[in-house]
């Protein structure tokens, strides 16, 4: 299932980290494809759920993930776009967390473009129900769902922290844009 299972770190831990994050977008059942994203609470407390990581973009070091415009994390990155996303891999024992500085896009050649690949999907289901989430079922509709209610995330990685448990030792590093793996202490 992993990219990098195998191959040595003689390749930059860099390289190796987008090359899997890769993998997790395209593979369905690639434990890095559901991430926790946690957020700021309008009352100042951490809030954390799971999204679907769409796609990678090793060049930009940005991440997209697909949301219903009307959820509360919608709101969240509005009023403060910073967020943590954590990935563990148990095949490759290793844990990620990335911070991020989110941009939604609700509308747009972004949106309007991958709205018209998962359409026809099931998951379009996920962004056309009647109510927003987090909704009590037995609540009024507010009208008709409808495309609007499809938002796109483009997560701006800021650093990446990378643990890795091993029998051997554990390791642990730091990787900042544009700079070489810090060390750390795991």
């Amino acid at each position: 299932m992993s990219a990098v299972l195998a191959t040595p770190l003689s390749a930059t831990l860099h390289q190796q980290l987008w090359r899997e994050l890769a993998v997790a977008a395209d593979l369905r059942g690639h434990p890095w494809r559901t991430p926790s994203l946690a957020t700021v609470s309008p009352d100042g407390l951490p809030d954390a759920r799971t999204v679907v990581l769409r796609e990678v973009d090793p060049d930009q070091e940005r991440l997209v993930f697909f949301t219903d415009a009307r959820s509360p994390k919608v709101a969240q990155l509005k009023a403060q776009p910073r967020g943590v996303l954590v990935m563990w891999s148990p095949e490759l024992s290793w844990q990620l967390r990335i911070q991020v500085d989110c941009r939604v896009e609700a509308s747009g050649l972004a949106v309007s473009s991958r709205w018209a690949r998962l359409r026809s999907t099931p998951a379009a289901q996920d962004y056309l129900a009647p109510l927003p989430p987090g909704s009590p079922t037995d609540a009024t509709p507010s009208g008709l769902a409808a495309r609007e209610h499809f938002a796109v995330v483009q997560a701006q990685v800021l650093e990446m922290d990378w643990l890795e448990l091993g029998a051997e030792g554990h390791r642990r590093a730091r990787l900042t844009a544009g700079q070489p793996p810090v060390w750390l202490q795991p």
